[in-house]
């Protein structure tokens, strides 16, 4: 945008905004930009709960009476970040092409699909793993989404409430995570009202099961979500093709943010997303020593709390800099990573449980901080454009945390996967502190 256009009076009245500049006060509504993050946070939160909705699903499986391995339960759970991570790779270059407004509407449309092949698959025990598998695939694009929407959000506000505007999306849209997580077992305890046609399932350890609730609950949301978009979002005038959009490639930026965006919710996704079956398959009735815990109880934790800290820690990103929590999360990442791992050795008593289940809630809490940081950071250090491809492809990257969690919590020792993690993020501390903290970094924002 030229300075002979951002002297033009702002014109919104049509679907595209014309001479559009947050960073100008007269070339920028508060208004129109809070009401796409408002419109868009709503959609994410539908997003976010089909991406999970399989970690909600796959502890319920067998109990009623899915003949399914504990290797092919870590299989489910981890498909929606492989696909996540594909449909990222996607919706980064999306924004400056699709716009805002088709964007979010048509997004929101596409989650339907999971939704209803999930509703009909769980009630149907004989329901064949490859179906299942490619139903899981398809709910990475909830997950795949994001990449779209940070950074067509991102457009909307200027850089002094950049970091509040994207974690107040990106923490309250995470919130899906835990919503699904949290209310899945309850739906499932009872025939919706509309719906009780549809028989129950009758767990193998007696009593009823309607499995096939959560995954029906969010369609009238995600309907609503598509309308609100259609009608009351706008585009605005930034336009690139995909080969102008490459090069954020060519910026060193793009690969050190990836790799501590990869620390902070590619570990923290994939954690979440198996942290149920973690619970289940170690100390759980599917662990050798049979303790009296469900991993569908505490599975909502960590998403619950690393949403709510990512939103939490915006303002104080914008207030310090991003780069000082990114590295903080770093070292508190390592260091309670390394404890849960500790109690994963062998697990003999309820006080290893406990000892893990509060290590993790810690790791989660910490998860939090690094999120808010690292979108605090790019931002701040990168032209606006490629700050906003920097933040999809990140994004993107860090989606296949479920996925190589999943695949790896089915290869090595629980234990010995948490220990590598530590090492991985005691790597991505040094990062920070080189290129962003240190008095004199480089990149400092």
């Amino acid at each position: 945008m030229t300075n002979s256009e951002t002297q033009e009076k702002l014109d919104s009245s049509g679907k595209t905004l014309r001479n559009w500049n947050p960073e100008n006060p007269e070339n920028w509504n508060s208004k129109i930009a809070w009401t796409t993050l408002v419109i868009s946070t709503f959609s994410m939160i539908i997003a976010f709960s089909v991406w999970f909705l399989v970690s909600a699903l796959a502890p319920k499986l067998k109990e009623i009476g899915f003949d399914l391995s504990k290797e092919q339960l870590y299989w489910l759970a981890s498909m929606p970040g492989l696909s996540a991570g594909i449909f990222r790779l996607i919706y980064t270059f999306l924004p400056p092409i699709v716009g805002t407004r088709k964007l979010i509407g048509i997004s929101s449309l596409l989650y339907l699909l999971p939704m209803f092949g999930w509703f009909f698959a769980v009630q149907d025990t004989s329901t064949p793993f490859w179906w299942l598998m490619i139903l899981s695939l398809m709910c990475g694009i909830g997950g795949g989404s994001f990449s779209g929407y940070m950074p067509s959000t991102g457009y909307f506000f200027p850089k002094r409430l950049a970091g509040t505007a994207l974690n107040l999306q990106a923490g309250i849209g995470n919130l899906g995570m835990s919503v699904i997580q949290l209310v899945g077992p309850v739906l499932m305890g009872f025939g919706l009202f509309g719906i009780t046609w549809v028989a129950p399932q009758h767990a193998i350890s007696g009593g009823q099961l309607w499995v096939h609730n959560p995954a029906i609950f969010f369609v009238p949301w995600t309907i609503l979500a598509a309308i609100l978009a259609f009608v009351f979002l706008k585009d605005v005038p930034v336009k690139a093709n995909i080969k102008e959009q490459l090069d954020i490639f060519s910026n060193p930026n793009t690969w050190y943010m990836t790799a501590l965006y990869v620390m902070t919710f590619g570990v923290f996704s994939g954690l979440a997303a198996q942290f149920g079956l973690l619970i289940n398959n170690n100390y759980g009735s599917e662990s050798t020593i049979k303790l009296a815990v469900a991993g569908a109880t505490y599975a909502f934790l960590g998403p619950l709390i690393g949403s709510i800290v990512r939103v939490a820690w915006g303002p104080l990103c914008d207030k310090f800099t991003g780069g000082f929590w990114t590295f903080v999360s770093g070292v508190g990442m390592a260091i309670t990573l390394a404890v849960s791992g500790y109690f994963l050795i062998n697990p003999q008593s309820m006080a290893d449980f406990n000892g893990f289940l509060w290590a993790m809630l810690a790791m989660f809490f910490f998860a939090g901080i690094g999120n808010a940081g690292t979108f605090k950071q790019m931002p701040m250090i990168m032209p606006k454009r490629q700050a906003g491809g920097a933040i999809g492809f990140t994004a993107a990257v860090a989606s296949l945390g479920p996925f190589l969690v999943g695949v790896a919590l089915s290869m090595i020792n629980a234990s010995t996967f948490f220990f590598a993690c530590a090492i991985f993020c005691v790597l991505c501390s040094a990062i920070a502190w080189v290129r962003n903290v240190r008095p004199d970094a480089p990149f400092r924002g």
